[in-house]
């Protein structure tokens, strides 16, 4: 079972946008955020491209039935 969802994504980003526009940094400290930045946005639009793909194969199963399910099978099998 998984614990994140995708409003817990949208918290991480917001504080990452906090730790990057905290004046106190020093470079370094800048530097290192901007690399935690890159990873957490690359991860972040994994999850996103993932949902988005999720949210299709539902769309198709509302609309067409288990005759797709055939062709979705992370959904389920037709039986």
């Amino acid at each position: 079972m998984t614990k994140n969802k995708l409003g817990d994504l949208k918290d991480h980003l917001f504080a990452q946008l906090e730790r990057l526009a905290d004046d106190d940094l020093t470079p370094e400290q800048i530097e290192a955020e901007v690399k935690r930045t890159d990873a957490i946005v690359s991860l972040s639009d994994q999850i996103v491209g993932t949902a988005d793909l999720q949210l299709k194969a539902a769309k198709l199963f509302a609309e067409h039935g288990a005759g797709v399910l055939p062709h979705l099978p992370q959904i389920g099998k037709a039986e």
